[in-house]
């Protein structure tokens, strides 16, 4: 399982240390991260004219990567402004209130909710379902957006998406690697999956309260979804409550037709996005009459300057660390060695080759590979390779080859998943108009104390 680690990695790698660097001093990576791309190209192709055009391509192959995100984004965000404008918003969360009266209430409930449907439709088209509705009644019970974006993020993206129970996407992918039956992986990351649950969300709202105990500033880059004026002459209450009663129900028959049609992740997504659309133009045409195809237009380009806005300075970013993947051959082309699995999987490969082999340094070093194999930002890509380091660790130490694919595919997802890579969080960052980079810093202490016991965890199970 040897791989080749060539300048081209370790000119990649002096520049993931970089940006990480530059983010936790809270300086902006965008010209970093252009460096970055095009040292890479540079390095790759030793040519000005190839380099240049590889930096230009990088950012088209990172929009195409993220368009889908930013269009249901921008169209949930269109749905929710009509909805504020014309007052349904106030009676449709009417009911959340006796449940969701302060924030700590608002703070589980939110996680729980997102968490219960992630488990059957994946995370991003719950986001939709939960920010959408929950957003503005969590403000009124005094959690920040901020603190919204967390919970949603870390039981949607976190928990839900690294336990995959219910689809087995991702315990499917590791077993294979690995050789083992997917029951066994499922079996083996459920302690990991409530370790690293628990000591995470527990941890983040614990900071969470601090901070609001401490009179902290939450900064949001919009509020526009959450403090839209309402104009309650627009519709009778009657209709109001019709349409509060009427907008839930479509999204319910939305969640019969992904249980019904085996609707998921990208899929499911698209759903979310069409529906929301029909109900954007429907509420709009009711609440405006004459003047509904012009405003029906004018929400649409409002969602979309919101989307814009929020994706635009993530771009860059996740154009470089694509080149981490697969997205090196499509955007520079062909300059790996052709033993490579790409630059992010290879990184992982020497770095298990390089260790001494004990249980607990095998543990670590699963944990490790999880973390590089997630900063391309997908979760998914390396817990393939996780799960065949694995297999070699578990034969050369004689430990539990299920127990090591769980810990690599926990690990790999929380990272890459969405819960501290900016541009994997975006859905939530952008729901609840706060900056993907002040929610993935916000996130990185209680992730990164996960990481650790989930770690210490594991190797007394192996």
């Amino acid at each position: 399982m040897g791989v080749e680690i060539t300048l081209i990695h370790w000119v990649y790698l002096l520049f993931i240390i970089g940006i990480i660097g530059f983010m936790l001093f809270r300086r902006d990576t965008t010209i970093v991260c252009i460096v970055g791309i095009l040292s890479v190209a540079a390095f790759s192709t030793l040519s000005v004219s190839d380099s240049i055009s590889s930096l230009f391509n990088s950012f088209i192959f990172a929009i195409t990567e993220l368009l889908p995100t930013i269009l249901v984004i921008s169209i949930i965000v269109a749905m929710s402004k009509i909805l504020m404008k014309s007052g349904i918003n106030e009676v449709m969360i009417a009911p959340f209130s006796k449940i969701i009266k302060n924030p700590a209430t608002a703070y589980w409930t939110i996680g729980i909710l997102m968490m219960i449907i992630s488990f059957f439709f994946w995370p991003s088209p719950a986001v939709a379902l939960i920010g959408a509705v929950l957003l503005p009644v969590a403000i009124r019970a005094g959690l920040p957006a901020l603190g919204v974006a967390v919970a949603i993020n870390l039981f949607g993206h976190g928990i839900a998406l690294s336990g995959d129970f219910i689809i087995q996407a991702a315990p499917k992918l590791t077993a294979d690697a690995a050789g083992i039956p997917v029951g066994d992986v499922v079996g083996a990351s459920v302690p990991l999956v409530i370790t690293m649950g628990l000591v995470t969300t527990v941890t983040a709202f614990f900071l969470l309260r601090r901070d609001m105990k401490l009179g902290k500033s939450f900064p949001t880059v919009s509020t526009e979804t959450a403090n839209e004026e309402a104009d309650h002459s627009l519709l009778s209450s009657s209709v109001k409550r019709m349409l509060a009663i009427l907008i839930p129900l479509i999204f319910l028959v939305d969640v019969l037709l992904m249980i019904t049609l085996n609707l998921q992740g990208g899929d499911a997504t698209a759903l979310i996005g069409g529906t929301a659309l029909l109900i954007l133009i429907l509420t709009t045409c009711l609440t405006h009459k004459k003047k509904g195809l012009e405003e029906s237009t004018n929400y649409l380009v409002q969602g979309f300057q919101f989307g814009f806005k929020v994706f635009g300075p993530v771009i860059p970013i996740a154009a470089f660390f694509y080149l981490g993947d697969a997205g090196f051959y499509t955007i520079i082309g062909e300059y790996l060695p052709k033993s490579s699995e790409g630059i992010v999987n290879d990184l992982g490969v020497a770095l298990a080759t390089i260790v001494p082999l004990t249980p607990e340094v095998g543990a670590i070093t699963l944990t490790g590979v999880g973390i590089l194999t997630g900063l391309d930002g997908s979760g998914f890509s390396g817990i393939s390779l996780a799960g065949s380091i694995a297999q070699l660790f578990s034969a050369a130490i004689g430990v539990s080859t299920a127990t090591l694919t769980a810990l690599g595919q926990v690990t790999a997802i929380w990272v890459g998943g969405g819960t501290i890579i900016p541009w994997a969080l975006i859905p939530a960052a952008a729901i609840c108009g706060v900056d993907p980079f002040e929610l993935a810093r916000r996130n990185l202490l209680p992730v990164a104390i996960g990481l650790i016991i989930t770690t210490i965890v594991a190797m007394f199970l192996l």
